[in-house]
């Protein structure tokens, strides 16, 4: 029988490792929405920045960013404003904190 170096072995586990740690951090899904209709909006709607001190005439819906959830009629439901507390998912992580949304 042939033995494995113990490098390979060690190689092996940090790839293990690796996978691990990427598949908890995974971002969740974020969409543009509009805070009090939840309805989709486009995405420049919320990378245009600051908040209710910018003033631009006020005519055009400021969104906020949604994470997780889905879509079903331009309306999204399922996921939160709050970017932690939507789980991602993954293989090997632990969520110890609390839902909601």
């Amino acid at each position: 029988m042939r033995r494995l170096r113990s490098s390979t072995v060690v190689l092996g586990g940090m790839g293990v490792l690796a996978a691990t740690i990427t598949a908890c951090g995974a971002e969740p899904d974020r969409r543009c929405v509009d805070p009090l209709t939840r309805e989709e909006l486009p995405s420049y709607r919320c990378e245009s920045g600051g908040g209710s001190d910018d003033d631009n005439g006020g005519s055009s819906t400021r969104g906020s960013y949604y994470y997780g959830g889905s879509v079903r009629d331009r309306k999204v439901s399922g996921g939160s404003f709050d970017k932690t507390a939507v789980d991602t998912g993954g293989f090997g992580c632990s969520h110890s904190g609390s839902g909601g949304g």
